[in-house]
């Protein structure tokens, strides 16, 4: 066993809320980083999408060739962030891949994207919000069933989706989803034009 002496104890004390301050930076880094780069095309020809916090816009591209812009767009009430826990209405940062579309969805057509992320869950365990045995939960579950899970303190059922019922007056105005990225109805239509399964999505 290994004795830590009474001065080395109150260093330790005296550090660990700087440690925890680099935690959360580094936290926040990996994503960060991430999208440092993420806004270049994978190659030529690659159609992806960009989501822009801060001009509030959603555009297409093909590899470095815009094709749409749509603005503005609505994200959810508590912003956008690197870190997301469900009921937080906050849209999460990164990149995302989308993984299904429902036609039939009550925002007229829903693209979901595969979040939370393996980068997400990473983060999650580092920041102390999950437990080793939810990160491996995290991983089993997306092994078994080729998506992450929806249901864990990091939320789920983050997409693109349209308007349906929702007031166009509100989406012009203000950032109103639970977390989701919001466009009209003509603009999701459009949107589901341009990409498919496996289109890259960056949130920055």
């Amino acid at each position: 066993m290994i004795s830590i002496t009474r001065r080395r104890f109150g260093q330790l004390a005296l550090l660990t809320p700087f440690t925890l301050l680099l935690a959360e930076r580094a936290n926040a880094n990996l994503i960060e980083t991430l999208l440092a780069r993420a806004d270049t095309p994978r190659h030529a020809d690659e159609v992806w999408v960009l989501v822009d916090d801060v001009e509030a816009s959603l555009s297409v591209y093909r590899g470095n060739l815009r094709l749409e812009r749509f603005a503005p767009i609505s994200l959810g009430r508590g912003g956008a962030s690197v870190e997301r826990t469900e009921g937080g209405n906050v849209t999460p940062k990164g990149e995302f891949r989308v993984n299904r579309f429902n036609w039939e969805s009550q925002w007229r057509t829903f693209i979901g994207l595969d979040y939370p992320t393996p980068l997400h869950a990473r983060m999650a365990l580092k920041s102390g919000l999950y437990t080793e045995q939810d990160y491996d939960d995290y991983f089993a579950y997306y092994r078994r069933h080729g998506y992450p899970p929806q249901r864990t303190v990091l939320g789920g059922y983050i997409g693109i989706h349209g308007l349906g019922r929702a007031d166009p007056e509100v989406h012009a105005n203000y950032h109103w989803t639970q977390g989701c990225v919001a466009v009209t109805d003509s603009q999701i239509d459009r949107l589901s034009e341009l990409i498919g399964i496996g289109t890259r999505v960056v949130i920055r």
